[in-house]
Parts: C-alpha cells; structure tokens; sequence
C-alpha cells in the first residue's frame, strides 16, 4: 500500500495525517483519531490496507497535534473537548472536498 505522509493545514494548525489512494479508487474512508490512538495504530493500518486492496482510499488523521497530545496525556482535557475536535473533523472533511484527487470520491 502506497502511503503519503501529509500534514494537513486547517488555519492556525496543522495535523499530520497518512493518506492512501489506489488507482481506481471507489471511495474514500476518513480515520480521525483523538488522543490515546493515533494514525499509526497497528490495527487501524491493517484495517486501512484491506480497505486499500478492496480498492477504497483511506485518510488516517490525527485530531490533536503533537504538543496537544503531548498535553492530554497529562491533563487528558483534550480528548473531551468534543466542541474541538467536531470542529477539526468537520473541517477536515471540508479540506478532503477541495483536493483534487480526492473531491470526486464518496466520502465515509
């Protein structure tokens, strides 16, 4: 599976993310990770590799920055800011409508 490390830019932040899209794609599977997992989990990275050879694209992205994960480990504040991170999700989703190679995929 062919991955692109990315760090996708959502204003004052950006949040580092592993995107996969194979030839022919059919769809597009967004994995938005808190704190606690995070775009490198082994089992979110086989389920994305299957999805891959199934010929669906896959989005894994972080949803706290380094330094805010670094943060919610200790604090663990982070993880239930729900009001932030639905923002980040929703903006993400609005990032993935205007790349190119990815807007004309059905979105999941």
């Amino acid at each position: 599976m062919e991955q692109v490390a990315a760090a996708v830019s959502l204003g004052r932040i950006e949040l580092a993310a592993e995107i996969s899209v194979p030839e022919h794609a059919q769809g597009l599977v967004l994995f938005a990770h808190g704190s606690g997992s995070s775009r490198n989990s082994p089992r979110n990275r086989h389920v994305a590799e299957t999805l891959y050879r199934g010929s669906i694209g896959t989005v894994l992205i972080d949803l706290l920055t380094e330094a805010e994960e670094a943060v919610d480990v200790q604090t663990r504040e982070l993880r239930f800011s729900i009001g932030m991170l639905g923002r980040r999700l929703a903006a993400i989703t609005d990032w993935i409508g205007r790349q190119p190679n990815l807007q004309h995929l059905g979105l999941g």
